[in-house]
């Protein structure tokens, strides 16, 4: 997937929808995501086209309907970071991995939700790693991003952890006035 270079305000808006979308567990409203990030609700609809059209957000018709944030999104506010591997550390059962560097986290099989798995890629052995084991990943050096996972399966020859994510969040910027 290539790169998509967000705007600041696109990346604050696209992170307070990601963080609501989980919060309340359905499609957010504009108006919703206007007042967490303190803009106005006119400015909101003409961001939610330009993330339309970038294919990270989608728009849900109806009555209970709103904006919620496609696979791409989670990838878009993480994918900018991955082309130096920045230190992002990795806790297993509460405490930090000294010996083990996180390359690359992989959301691309994140399409439903609720399978969300991420594939954790590695510098160092997963050996030590089982399944049910709890694990966090992150923060991520650029959006913050914190992962938490049960280890849901791995492999050993690429060193890659499989997680069944529990909880994923990222802190909101404080908009720029």
């Amino acid at each position: 997937m290539s790169s998509i270079e967000l705007t600041s305000s696109q990346k604050t808006i696209l992170t307070a929808l990601i963080n609501l979308y989980r919060e309340e567990e359905g499609a957010v409203k504009g108006e919703t995501i206007a007042a967490e990030v303190d803009r106005n609700p006119g400015t909101i609809r003409n961001q939610m086209q330009s993330l339309k059209a970038l294919q990270l957000v989608e728009g849900v018709p109806g009555p209970k309907g709103g904006y919620k944030p496609t696979a791409n999104a989670y990838e878009a506010l993480d994918v900018q970071q991955m082309d130096e591997p920045a230190n992002v550390t990795l806790r297993y059962e509460g405490e930090i991995v000294e010996d083990a560097n996180v390359d690359e986290i992989d959301l691309s099989s994140v399409h439903h939700p609720e399978l969300c798995r991420a594939e954790i890629h590695i510098q160092g052995s997963v050996r030590r790693f089982s399944e049910g084991d709890s694990v966090t990943v992150g923060p991520t050096p650029l959006s913050k991003l914190v992962i938490e996972g049960t280890v849901d399966g791995k492999d050993d020859t690429s060193n890659v952890l499989i997680l069944r994510i529990d909880d994923m969040r990222a802190p909101i910027e404080e908009p720029d006035h």
